[in-house]
């Protein structure tokens, strides 16, 4: 095969990946369900195409079609639970997040910083749900109480929203650190407001340290 067949067989093949990967943002963006006339038109490509890479994605039970419409499948989640933000990371916060959420109500998360974005790593629901929903995968902005810890406070103690973003809701956040001392994560809880933020905030810190000496037991060090 010379050079130029193979540099169009290139082109088609990450044509196809593009417009693959395309689709399932698409999906992500859509709720995790959506027809093809709106994922085409999402993706600003022909109809038939978006079918028949629909179609592929089933077959690798990356998509599931439910009648005329699609949404995101086991596999892509199985994949997805296999990414690490930092190694250890995740399982460290398990714990704390839930023994957060049961001393505050709120809904906790851990998040890492990723491409200038809060991005939530470990999740558990609470109260404020319908107001903030927390899902693992969603992005927060930096201009957060929860981005504001992950670029380290200037000052000691917590980051603190009293309404700040979403009247009704107030959160409290503090960095994860490796045994290095690096912010390498944040915790947080998004608590209804009228609770004493303070005391949300002293069960945020223990929460944060219960993580990063889950990292120190467990002998990694993360990098950031």
């Amino acid at each position: 095969m010379d050079t130029a067949v193979r540099a169009r067989t290139a082109g088609r093949g990450r044509g196809v990946l593009e417009g693959a990967f395309a689709l399932l943002d698409a999906l992500r963006r859509h709720g995790g369900e959506a027809g093809v006339t709106e994922l085409a038109a999402a993706c600003g490509m022909p109809k038939s195409t978006a079918h028949r890479l629909l179609e592929q994605l089933v077959a690798l039970e990356a998509v599931e079609r439910r009648g005329p419409r699609y949404r995101l499948g086991a596999q892509l989640y199985r994949l997805g639970q296999g990414w690490q933000p930092h190694p250890g990371l995740r399982a460290a916060g398990r714990l704390p997040l839930h023994r957060l959420r049961a001393a505050t109500g709120g809904s906790v998360l851990l998040a890492v910083l990723r491409e200038e974005r809060a991005l939530t790593v470990c999740s558990v629901p609470g109260r404020v749900e319908p107001f903030v929903p927390v899902r693992d995968g969603e992005a927060f902005s930096l201009d957060t109480a929860l981005g504001k810890a992950l670029r380290g406070p200037v000052r000691g103690g917590a980051v603190l929203d009293r309404e700040e973003v979403v009247a009704g809701v107030c959160c409290a956040a503090l960095p994860v650190r490796s045994p290095a001392g690096a912010v390498v994560g944040a915790v947080a809880a998004m608590v209804e407001a009228g609770q004493r933020l303070e005391v949300v905030a002293d069960r945020v810190a223990e929460a944060a340290c219960a993580v990063s000496r889950a990292l120190a037991r467990a002998g990694v060090e993360v990098r950031p």
